[in-house]
């Protein structure tokens, strides 16, 4: 690029921005070459033609995130998925990883899901493919993604491993190049030529000022199975910097990666209907650990995972006999299930992690003012039919076990990593 921008008398900063919208160098220099810089400067975004994707510095403190980002700033859910760039010519739809490649074949869901909720003829916009349970609406890891490139019959995999989109920017519509307009007005012509529906719509994503506002989000974002957040710039100059990484985006994510080793026995307190292959039955267990001080039940988290074809059409039948028309006396809950039960039966519970949650009451306000203790990716192991409901892991035990992870991940963190 230094080299065509001597040879041709223009400057870096005109073919860098050509090949960032146009990312093929032999392309860019024969352009150049014939036609010249004032070329170069006119070269628009065109849908088949991948654009190089913005990316995103890191930090984990709300306040410093805020004074960089400047306010008000866009706050959106850090998904666990594959960053995809889709575009649209026609009936004619393409799909881009962040690294460039075509992975359409890959995809044929969601071709079919942008060929009919993108209004206009032409587009590009960028989103998350996400893995997620159909039974219970659930986020599932970036891992469940991998699946579909090992399956032969890719429409095997669509079965198997189903996927929605979230879609955050939008860099082109109808021969209007919106990579240098800022944030918001991308994000208002993103509103405009997407027809939302639950598997292809705009990413979840608040406007705030508030550090505190901010930190509760993250923990909303980790508690719905998310990475964490992207805090966006908003203001004039929050233009689409491809290929460029800067303090427009910043992500707020956990440094580190824990596995939760030890299991815990949690009381079944509530459940969600199912849908999809689970209509008929429950999709997830609201479960709670036992708090002796007070006699009642914190929640803890959902479990959806882990359980059997025929221990799911056993689920309503086994809990029958405790079921309620409301919430217990006994339960502490600030989520409302779709049906109560008595806490009687105790199940054992694997996860990834403990973390934080601003929906759970377990050890609410102990680590963090307005956040519980909850279990990232939970999965059902087996009933505990020896386990009284008061023999449960006690609200203390968890708090203990999350600061055991806490002085496990700060004793292997290197001195710029910073734990939450």
């Amino acid at each position: 690029m230094d080299a065509l921008a001597t040879a041709f008398k223009t400057t870096r900063d005109v073919v860098e921005r050509a090949y960032n919208i146009h990312p093929d160098l032999g392309y860019v220099a024969r352009l150049l070459a014939e036609k010249g810089a004032e070329a170069l400067k006119k070269l628009k975004p065109e849908p088949g033609i991948p654009i190089r994707p913005m990316l995103a510095e890191r930090a984990s403190d709300p306040r410093e995130i805020l004074e960089k980002a400047g306010t008000p700033a866009l706050a959106e859910f850090k998904y666990d998925g594959e960053r995809a760039q889709i575009h649209k010519k026609g009936s004619q739809i393409w799909i881009f990883s962040r690294r460039l490649e075509n992975i359409t074949e890959q995809y044929p869901d969601v071709v079919e899901l942008a060929r009919k909720q993108l209004k206009s003829d032409e587009a590009i916009v960028e989103g998350e493919i996400v893995a997620v349970d159909p039974n219970t609406g659930e986020f599932k890891p970036f891992q469940e993604l991998m699946h579909r490139k090992r399956k032969k019959d890719i429409y095997e995999a669509v079965r198997e491993y189903p996927v929605v989109v979230r879609l955050f920017d939008c860099l082109y519509v109808d021969g209007i190049d919106l990579t240098l307009k800022p944030l918001p007005e991308r994000r208002e012509w993103l509103k405009k030529i997407v027809d939302e529906v639950e598997e292809f719509r705009l990413a979840e994503g608040i406007v705030t000022r508030d550090p505190r506002e901010l930190e509760e989000f993250f923990l909303k974002a980790i508690e719905n199975g998310c990475e964490g957040l992207v805090v966006k710039a908003m203001h004039k100059d929050s233009v689409y910097q491809a290929g460029v990484r800067g303090w427009l985006w910043i992500k707020y994510k956990r440094d580190y990666k824990s596995e939760m080793t030890d299991t815990v026995d949690l009381v079944v307190v509530g459940a969600f209907y199912g849908r999809g292959r689970r209509a008929g039955t429950y999709g997830a267990l609201l479960v709670a650990a036992y708090d002796p001080d007070t006699d009642r039940f914190k929640t803890v988290c959902k479990v959806g995972s882990g359980f059997t074809d025929e221990e799911l059409v056993e689920l309503p039948k086994k809990l029958e006999p405790y079921k309620l028309p409301y919430k217990h006396h006994r339960v502490d809950s600030e989520i409302d299930a779709d049906v109560w039960f008595e806490p009687a039966l105790v199940m054992e519970v694997i996860g990834a992690e403990l973390t934080l949650s601003p929906v759970h009451t377990c050890c609410k306000g102990w680590v963090k003012a307005g956040a519980g203790i909850s279990i990232r990716f939970p999965r059902f192991v087996r009933w505990r039919l020896d386990k009284r409901p008061e023999d449960a892991t006690t609200t203390k035990e968890l708090y203990q076990m999350y600061l055991k992870q806490l002085r496990k991940l700060s004793s292997t963190a290197t001195p710029t990593e910073e734990v939450t």
